[in-house]
């Protein structure tokens, strides 16, 4: 569990273990480019997806610079590039997220800016505008305090739109005095950038939602599972140190991940069917179920790497003893979780009673091996005993003498007394840190049937291929 030769420990193994280095030049242009092609690399669709930006924004910029298009939409058309500005998301589901918000707070603002316009047109030009700012301040309150609301905060966006489209409409029908034109122009402009925006980001080179949240999510399985395989040698690393390690750098996005999986799963609602995923209706929100469960199994590989890392360490011979056990149990795990991955990853049902048979047969070994040793985890030493006499001498010692010697040889005992118990405090200590250890071991294992039940339900409602292992 600790540095020396023949211990255990775990094994990352991941792709981007050989990191690139920056050049080594002080030239800051050189090294800037460097830093945005690694960046490129990385996820060539953020390329993709900004130069679709580019086209949506240049396609609707071209309704004003042509002179026959202008003529018909006038500045109004202004509002479109703003539309494809704002509503143009990364994914094709965020996008049609964000549309809808859109949309539809620009019809709600709409239709209320001309029943309020109407209202204080009828009521004179002394009250006229009385109303309208009126209107304006319960508008700005009321939509303010439901994008606050939990049930709301998906459609936060869309009470923003109400608001400053209602603003906009009644203030600027308002000076012209034609609420009910002013309104039209700004539906039909930001319908025309909107449909601009969902027709680029879905028929020019797509980025799904829900098949980034399909990778992400079987990367997360990866992730875990190379942070439980074994490993010849260990690195000794302390913990002030254990942040800058390659286990802990994988597994924190795994454990970072639950914004970003409800993010695309909740964009991943509003796509229509497309690649792998034709039926309607596709549980995307069994994927944030599944990512829990997995986050709470990376919290416990976290744990076993925190052990492996104390200052603390079981001395060898102990150690040696449950070796063969623990890198069992460990390796069956990970190709458990790798199974779990490559199903999820195939789309496929795959049998694995056999495997999940194994890695609790494993689990049990370890804990036979605890209960045949545990003598060893839980050594006792005998104590010296504070409370035996010490007999003085009577005769050829004053008392002040043997008072002075019996003093002297009692904090002689004591200091002794001191170290004998710290060194069995610190034996004792790093007996626990073996059994801290393999207790971890045995709940991550327990937890892999929930996960298993998971990718189950999920394979089930997503209607997986049957296979047999």
């Amino acid at each position: 569990m600790n540095g020396k030769e023949g211990s255990f420990g775990m094994k990352i193994s991941s792709n981007n273990d050989v990191e690139g280095k920056l050049p080594e030049t002080r030239n800051k242009l050189k090294v800037w480019m460097y830093k945005i092609w690694e960046f490129t690399k990385e996820d060539i669709n953020r390329v993709t997806f900004s130069l679709k930006v580019g086209l949506a924004v240049l396609l609707v910029s071209l309704l004003i610079l042509f002179q026959a298009p202008y003529q018909v939409f006038s500045t109004s058309i202004i509002w479109s590039i703003l539309t494809v500005a704002i509503m143009f998301e990364y994914t094709v589901g965020a996008t049609f997220h964000k549309g809808f918000n859109r949309v539809l707070g620009s019809l709600f603002a709409g239709v209320l800016a001309i029943a309020v316009a109407e209202l204080a047109l009828m009521s004179g030009p002394v009250a006229e505008p009385i109303i309208i700012g009126i209107s304006i301040f319960i508008i700005g309150s009321v939509t303010s305090f439901m994008k606050l609301w939990p049930t709301f905060v998906p459609y936060e966006y869309g009470f923003r739109v109400i608001l400053f489209t209602y603003c906009l409409i009644i203030v600027s029908g308002y000076r012209t005095g034609n609420p009910i034109r002013t309104s039209i122009e700004r539906l039909y402009s930001i319908a025309i950038g909107a449909i601009i925006a969902i027709a680029v980001n879905t028929l020019i080179f797509p980025i799904w939602a829900g098949e980034q949240l399909h990778k992400e999510l079987v990367k997360s399985f990866n992730s875990v599972a190379d942070s439980l395989e074994d490993h010849s040698e260990f690195t000794n690393t302390l913990m002030d140190e254990f942040p800058d390690e390659p286990q802990y750098k994988k597994c924190r996005s795994t454990l970072n991940s639950s914004a970003k999986l409800e993010s695309l799963a909740l964009s991943a609602k509003w796509e229509p069917p497309h690649g792998r995923f034709q039926h309607l209706f596709y549980p995307w929100s069994e994927y944030v179920k599944v990512g829990a469960i997995l986050r709470y199994c990376a919290y416990e590989v976290m744990a076993l790497h925190g052990v492996l890392h104390s200052e603390i360490q079981a001395p060898y011979n102990l150690r040696s003893i449950f070796e063969t056990e623990i890198s069992e149990a460990t390796n069956k795990a990970a190709e458990l979780m790798r199974c779990l991955g490559k199903d999820i990853c195939d789309m496929k049902q795959t049998i694995k009673s056999t495997l999940v048979r194994s890695v609790h047969s494993s689990s049990e070994r370890l804990q036979r091996a605890i209960e045949t040793h545990a003598y060893l985890l839980a050594c006792s030493y005998q104590l010296p005993d504070h409370n035996s006499s010490i007999s003085l001498p009577i005769n050829g010692f004053s008392k002040s003498n043997q008072l002075a010697e019996f003093k002297k040889e009692n904090e002689e005992e004591r200091e002794m007394n001191s170290q004998r118990i710290l060194s069995v405090s610190w034996e004792s200590t790093a007996a626990l840190s073996l059994a801290t250890f393999t207790s971890l071991l045995i709940e991550f294992v327990a937890r892999l049937d929930h996960l298993v039940e998971a990718v189950h339900h999920l394979s089930q409602m997503a209607k997986f291929q049957h296979e047999s292992l």
